[in-house]
Protein backbone atom coordinates (compact mmCIF):
# COMPACT_ATOMS: atom_id res chain seq x y z
CA UNK A 1 0.00 0.00 0.00
CA UNK A 2 2.98 2.41 0.87
CA UNK A 3 4.99 3.66 -2.10
CA UNK A 4 8.72 3.89 -2.13
CA UNK A 5 11.04 5.19 -4.61
CA UNK A 6 13.44 3.15 -6.77
CA UNK A 7 16.87 2.40 -7.16
CA UNK A 8 16.55 3.87 -10.85
CA UNK A 9 14.59 7.20 -9.47
CA UNK A 10 17.20 7.63 -7.03
CA UNK A 11 19.92 7.64 -9.29
CA UNK A 12 18.19 10.54 -11.48
CA UNK A 13 18.47 13.99 -11.58
CA UNK A 14 18.00 17.00 -8.66
CA UNK A 15 14.28 17.73 -10.65
CA UNK A 16 13.73 13.88 -11.11
CA UNK A 17 14.41 13.34 -7.39
CA UNK A 18 12.03 16.11 -6.54
CA UNK A 19 9.06 14.43 -8.43
CA UNK A 20 10.01 11.66 -7.50
CA UNK A 21 10.25 12.39 -3.51
CA UNK A 22 6.37 13.55 -3.80
CA UNK A 23 5.49 9.98 -4.34
CA UNK A 24 7.15 9.50 -1.04
CA UNK A 25 4.42 11.57 1.03
CA UNK A 26 2.25 8.71 0.44
CA UNK A 27 -0.21 7.24 3.07
CA UNK A 28 -1.59 3.89 2.66
CA UNK A 29 -2.90 4.02 -1.35
CA UNK A 30 -2.06 3.81 -4.74
CA UNK A 31 0.31 6.06 -6.09
CA UNK A 32 -0.58 9.65 -5.29
CA UNK A 33 -0.30 12.16 -8.77
CA UNK A 34 3.42 13.61 -8.52
CA UNK A 35 2.90 16.34 -11.80
CA UNK A 36 2.39 20.10 -10.68
CA UNK A 37 0.36 20.75 -13.42
CA UNK A 38 -2.30 18.56 -12.69
CA UNK A 39 -3.39 20.57 -9.41
CA UNK A 40 -6.64 19.43 -8.19
CA UNK A 41 -9.60 21.32 -7.89
CA UNK A 42 -10.68 23.06 -4.94
CA UNK A 43 -12.11 20.98 -2.16
CA UNK A 44 -13.53 20.41 1.43
CA UNK A 45 -14.01 17.31 3.87
CA UNK A 46 -16.45 19.54 4.86
CA UNK A 47 -20.55 20.12 3.58
CA UNK A 48 -20.92 23.67 2.96
CA UNK A 49 -24.53 23.64 4.48
CA UNK A 50 -24.08 21.19 7.22
CA UNK A 51 -20.64 22.07 8.68
CA UNK A 52 -20.12 18.09 9.37
CA UNK A 53 -16.84 15.98 8.01
CA UNK A 54 -17.19 12.53 6.60
CA UNK A 55 -14.80 10.03 7.88
CA UNK A 56 -15.41 7.19 5.56
CA UNK A 57 -14.09 3.56 6.46
CA UNK A 58 -11.02 2.66 4.52
CA UNK A 59 -9.58 -0.43 5.14
CA UNK A 60 -7.33 -1.91 8.82
CA UNK A 61 -6.65 0.25 11.52
CA UNK A 62 -2.94 0.33 12.08
CA UNK A 63 -3.66 0.92 15.66
CA UNK A 64 -7.33 0.82 17.22
CA UNK A 65 -8.96 4.14 16.89
CA UNK A 66 -12.54 5.45 15.98
CA UNK A 67 -13.15 7.89 13.72
CA UNK A 68 -13.76 11.34 14.59
CA UNK A 69 -17.23 12.86 15.23
CA UNK A 70 -18.74 14.37 12.40
CA UNK A 71 -19.14 17.56 13.65
CA UNK A 72 -15.79 19.64 14.44
CA UNK A 73 -15.64 21.76 17.57
CA UNK A 74 -12.33 23.80 17.69
CA UNK A 75 -12.63 27.10 15.03
CA UNK A 76 -9.70 29.59 14.51
CA UNK A 77 -6.48 29.49 14.98
CA UNK A 78 -5.52 26.20 17.28
CA UNK A 79 -2.56 25.70 19.29
CA UNK A 80 -1.20 22.10 19.79
CA UNK A 81 1.88 20.90 20.89
CA UNK A 82 3.26 17.60 19.04
CA UNK A 83 6.24 16.18 21.73
CA UNK A 84 8.66 13.70 19.96
CA UNK A 85 11.97 12.42 21.41
CA UNK A 86 14.17 14.91 19.65
CA UNK A 87 12.08 17.91 21.26
CA UNK A 88 8.34 19.47 21.37
CA UNK A 89 6.96 20.94 18.24
CA UNK A 90 4.72 24.17 18.91
CA UNK A 91 2.66 24.27 16.16
CA UNK A 92 -0.83 26.11 14.94
CA UNK A 93 -3.23 24.41 13.69
CA UNK A 94 -5.68 26.36 11.10
CA UNK A 95 -9.32 25.11 11.71
CA UNK A 96 -10.96 27.83 9.72
CA UNK A 97 -9.47 26.53 6.93
CA UNK A 98 -8.93 22.74 6.96
CA UNK A 99 -11.91 22.32 9.76
CA UNK A 100 -11.47 18.11 8.83
CA UNK A 101 -8.52 17.71 9.08
CA UNK A 102 -7.58 19.66 12.07
CA UNK A 103 -10.81 17.20 13.91
CA UNK A 104 -9.17 14.21 12.92
CA UNK A 105 -5.55 15.77 14.32
CA UNK A 106 -7.11 16.42 17.54
CA UNK A 107 -8.91 13.19 17.69
CA UNK A 108 -5.93 11.06 17.31
CA UNK A 109 -4.46 12.67 19.49
CA UNK A 110 -6.53 12.81 21.96
CA UNK A 111 -6.90 8.92 21.43
CA UNK A 112 -3.35 8.52 21.85
CA UNK A 113 -3.09 7.17 18.21
CA UNK A 114 0.49 8.66 17.45
CA UNK A 115 2.21 7.67 20.89
CA UNK A 116 4.65 5.42 20.41
CA UNK A 117 5.09 6.30 16.70
CA UNK A 118 8.35 6.33 15.00
CA UNK A 119 8.22 9.25 11.90
CA UNK A 120 9.34 7.02 8.99
CA UNK A 121 10.89 9.14 6.41
CA UNK A 122 13.10 11.27 5.65
CA UNK A 123 13.82 13.29 2.62
CA UNK A 124 16.89 15.09 2.20
CA UNK A 125 16.86 16.04 -1.28
CA UNK A 126 14.25 17.54 -3.87
CA UNK A 127 12.01 18.04 -1.46
CA UNK A 128 12.87 18.38 2.44
CA UNK A 129 10.36 16.21 4.92
CA UNK A 130 9.82 14.53 7.69
CA UNK A 131 6.72 12.17 7.58
CA UNK A 132 5.32 10.51 10.43
CA UNK A 133 1.61 9.47 11.77
CA UNK A 134 2.31 5.42 10.97
CA UNK A 135 1.89 3.47 14.05
CA UNK A 136 3.50 0.10 12.00
CA UNK A 137 7.02 2.38 10.81
CA UNK A 138 6.45 0.69 7.05
CA UNK A 139 4.23 3.84 5.25
CA UNK A 140 1.72 1.62 4.83
CA UNK A 141 -0.49 1.90 8.17
CA UNK A 142 -3.65 4.16 8.44
CA UNK A 143 -6.25 5.02 10.99
CA UNK A 144 -9.35 2.43 9.74
CA UNK A 145 -10.81 5.52 7.79
CA UNK A 146 -9.88 8.36 5.20
CA UNK A 147 -11.48 11.53 4.25
CA UNK A 148 -11.01 14.34 1.53
CA UNK A 149 -8.66 17.12 1.17
CA UNK A 150 -9.04 20.12 2.00
CA UNK A 151 -7.63 22.44 -1.02
CA UNK A 152 -7.64 25.36 -2.56
CA UNK A 153 -5.05 25.42 -5.37
CA UNK A 154 -2.66 28.08 -3.61
CA UNK A 155 -0.79 25.70 -1.35
CA UNK A 156 2.67 26.50 -1.24
CA UNK A 157 5.08 24.15 1.44
CA UNK A 158 7.83 26.38 3.09
CA UNK A 159 10.24 25.45 5.82
CA UNK A 160 7.79 24.58 8.77
CA UNK A 161 4.59 23.45 6.76
CA UNK A 162 2.19 20.90 8.39
CA UNK A 163 0.37 18.94 5.68
CA UNK A 164 -1.07 15.77 5.08
CA UNK A 165 0.36 12.86 3.00
CA UNK A 166 -1.37 11.27 0.77
CA UNK A 167 -1.52 8.53 -2.05
CA UNK A 168 -3.76 10.25 -4.47
CA UNK A 169 -6.82 12.82 -3.89
CA UNK A 170 -9.12 12.12 -1.06
CA UNK A 171 -7.20 9.66 0.20
CA UNK A 172 -6.32 11.16 3.92
CA UNK A 173 -5.83 9.33 6.67
CA UNK A 174 -2.99 9.81 9.94
CA UNK A 175 0.28 10.33 7.66
CA UNK A 176 1.56 13.71 7.40
CA UNK A 177 4.70 15.66 7.33
CA UNK A 178 6.30 18.84 8.17
CA UNK A 179 8.87 20.45 5.82
CA UNK A 180 12.02 21.70 7.33
CA UNK A 181 13.37 23.51 4.28
CA UNK A 182 11.60 25.45 1.53
CA UNK A 183 10.17 22.85 -0.92
CA UNK A 184 8.63 22.75 -4.28
CA UNK A 185 5.67 20.50 -4.40
CA UNK A 186 2.30 20.60 -6.27
CA UNK A 187 -0.89 21.68 -4.31
CA UNK A 188 -1.95 18.14 -3.95
CA UNK A 189 -1.47 17.94 -0.01
CA UNK A 190 -3.56 19.47 2.44
CA UNK A 191 -1.58 22.04 4.14
CA UNK A 192 -3.32 22.26 8.22
CA UNK A 193 -0.64 24.51 10.29
CA UNK A 194 2.82 25.10 10.82
CA UNK A 195 5.65 24.95 12.83
CA UNK A 196 7.40 27.94 14.89
CA UNK A 197 10.97 28.49 14.01
CA UNK A 198 12.46 27.09 16.96
CA UNK A 199 10.43 23.79 16.47
CA UNK A 200 11.20 24.05 12.70
CA UNK A 201 15.13 24.43 13.57
CA UNK A 202 14.47 20.85 15.52
CA UNK A 203 13.29 19.46 12.50
CA UNK A 204 15.94 20.68 10.25
CA UNK A 205 18.45 19.28 12.70
CA UNK A 206 17.39 15.98 11.81
CA UNK A 207 17.75 16.36 8.35
CA UNK A 208 20.62 18.21 8.44
CA UNK A 209 21.63 14.39 10.08
CA UNK A 210 20.53 12.34 7.42
CA UNK A 211 19.52 9.10 6.15
CA UNK A 212 19.70 6.06 8.19
CA UNK A 213 21.74 4.72 5.36
CA UNK A 214 23.20 8.04 3.41
CA UNK A 215 20.44 7.94 0.77
CA UNK A 216 18.33 11.08 -0.46
CA UNK A 217 15.01 9.14 0.77
CA UNK A 218 14.73 6.86 4.20
CA UNK A 219 14.49 6.71 7.77
CA UNK A 220 16.30 9.06 9.86
CA UNK A 221 19.55 8.70 11.35
CA UNK A 222 18.26 10.07 14.03
CA UNK A 223 15.69 8.37 15.07
CA UNK A 224 12.37 10.40 15.90
CA UNK A 225 9.02 8.95 18.21
CA UNK A 226 6.04 10.56 18.63
CA UNK A 227 5.04 10.97 22.26
CA UNK A 228 1.85 12.66 22.09
CA UNK A 229 -0.36 15.54 20.31
CA UNK A 230 -2.26 17.64 22.83
CA UNK A 231 -4.39 20.87 22.08
CA UNK A 232 -3.11 23.61 24.33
Amino acid sequence: MGVRLTPTLLRRSLLALTAAAALALAGCASNPASDPASAPAPSSSADAASGTCQYPADGQAAKDVKAPDAEPTATGEVSATVKTSAGDLAVTLDADKTPCTVNSFLSLGKQGYFDGTKCHRLTTQGIFVLQCGDPTGTGSGGPGYSFKDELDGSETYGAGTLAMANAGPNTNGSQFFVVYADSQLPPNYTVFGHLDEASTKIVAGIGAAGTADGGPDGAPKTPVTLLSVTQN
